[in-house]
Order: C-alpha cells, then sequence, then structure tokens
C-alpha cells in the first residue's frame, strides 16, 4: 500500500491516442513495468490519463490484465449532473474506478478560461467521488520575466484548495507546471522547480493548513519531463512526482522515467 508521499509519475495523453491505441500503450507500459508495479510496498506510483474516450477500454485492460497502473481522468465538471453538453461528472469517472483527475490544466485555464473558483469547485467535486485531485498551478512566461511567479503560484494554491479540511490537502497532489515549459522543449532548472515547488506549493500549504498537511501533499513538477532529466527533477527534496505530457505517449520513454531511481 503507498503512503502520500510515495512518489507519483503520471501521464497525460491530452487529445492523443484512440482507445486501440490505448490499449495497446497500456499493455506495453505494463509490461515493461511489470517488475516495478509488483512492489510492495510500491517505490512508485504510475498513473495514466487518456481522453474520456478511452477510459473504459484502459479500465477494462488494467483490471483484466491485472496491470498494477493508476487510472487517471484530465478533466471533470463540478456538477454531478446537469445541461452541461460535453461535459463529464466526478461521479462518472469514479464508476470506472478512476483514481486520479487532473483539474485546472493550464490549457484548460488559457484556452477555455477556467477560473480560480471553478477549479476549486471541482477540486471539492473529485474528493466529494473519493478520487484524488492533481491541482496545476504554474506561471506564464510574461508572469516568469515579470518576477511574478510566487505571487501567481502560491494564489492558484490557496484559491485551489479553498474550503478544504487539513486532512484532505494533506491526501491530494498538486502539480507545479510552468507554462512556457509545457510542450517546448524548455525544462525549468532543477533549481528552480524545487524552489517553487518548496517555497510557494508546499510552504502556501504549511502556512494555510498547517505543517503535517505539508509534509504529506505530494508535489509534481510538470513540463518537458523526459527519461534525461526526471532523475535530477526527483532528487529534489518538494518534488514527489511527476506531470509528464508528451514523453508519456511512447511506453518506452514513460517506461524510463518511471524507473528514474534506476539511473
Amino acid at each position: 500500500m503507498a503512503d502520500s508521499r510515495t512518489p507519483l509519475i503520471s501521464g497525460n495523453w491530452k487529445m492523443h491516442h484512440n482507445h486501440f491505441e490505448a490499449i495497446q500503450c497500456v499493455q506495453k507500459l505494463g509490461y515493461l513495468l511489470k517488475d516495478l508495479l509488483r512492489e510492495e510496498p510500491p517505490s512508485v506510483v504510475v498513473s495514466v490519463h487518456p481522453p474520456f474516450t478511452d477510459i473504459r477500454s484502459v479500465q477494462t485492460t488494467i483490471e483484466s490484465d491485472r496491470i498494477a497502473l493508476a487510472l487517471g481522468a484530465q478533466n471533470c465538471h463540478p456538477d454531478e449532473k446537469g445541461a452541461f453538453t460535453g461535459e463529464v461528472s466526478a461521479t462518472m469517472l469514479a464508476k470506472l474506478n478512476v483514481d486520479y483527475v487532473i483539474v485546472g490544466h493550464s490549457e484548460r485555464r488559457e484556452l477555455f478560461g477556467e477560473t480560480d473558483e471553478f477549479v476549486n469547485a471541482k477540486v471539492h467535486a473529485v474528493l466529494k467521488a473519493e478520487m484524488t485531485p492533481i491541482l496545476c498551478v504554474g506561471e506564464t512566461l510574461a508572469e516568469r520575466e515579470e518576477g511574478r511567479t510566487g505571487d501567481k503560484v502560491a494564489g492558484q494554491v490557496r484559491a485551489g484548495l479553498k474550503g478544504l479540511k487539513a486532512e484532505q490537502v494533506g491526501e491530494l497532489v498538486i502539480a507545479y507546471e510552468p507554462i512556457w515549459a509545457i510542450g517546448t522543449g524548455k525544462t525549468a532548472t532543477t533549481e528552480d522547480a524545487q524552489s517553487v515547488c518548496g517555497e510557494h506549493v508546499r510552504a502556501v500549504v504549511a502556512a494555510e493548513f498547517g505543517d503535517e498537511a505539508a509534509a504529506t501533499v505530494r508535489v509534481q513538477y510538470g513540463g518537458s519531463v523526459k527519461p534525461g532529466n526526471i532523475a535530477e527533477l526527483m532528487a529534489q527534496p518538494d518534488i514527489d512526482g511527476a506531470l509528464v505530457g508528451g514523453a508519456s505517449l511512447d511506453p518506452d520513454d514513460f517506461a524510463a522515467i518511471a524507473r528514474y531511481q534506476e539511473q
């Protein structure tokens, strides 16, 4: 059984892989990580977050083939049901045995206009459905160049966790993803990543919810994570995992990232 600080490596497939490709990807990933995923207690938890159309296929593959991957989703609507064409609720995802739900990814915020308040409502919905939210925070290149990284990230953390209890915060995941590093090939230096994760994520949790919550909340880094930089990132004291985009689409690359401890 994983504890709250067991490293979490998550693959966000975004709008890639139809359900046939998703099945093949998960089966190969299960083969490549077979020994790692069977460790007890686990040294790492690996989650995959396919598009909505793939989730049922991935679920049945994981369960029938007994692959110890955690199933994730990329988004959800905060309401349980209603006249919201094209949306999917947290309760629907829970019925598919989803474990983790990405909430407030920068692409949702930047491209689809999601506000801090809307993201916070999703966090509450995911927790109510007894799943774990992965709350995404991060700054744009302009905000970084203007020296506003700390204010932006800390503000998103506070807003995203509003109304939660300390014990809830201690069990969830916060992913720091500098927007300027997503899909660009650019990665924050390990020092920068550690600084933000420590000073503007974990320290904010400590100030708002106490030291115990700060000690157990998992903080991921995301933004052009690759097999070549994962070990250095994971060596940082306040980085407990990675939210991986493009590299998670290739089972070989994603397996190499999940095996960062062997580097």
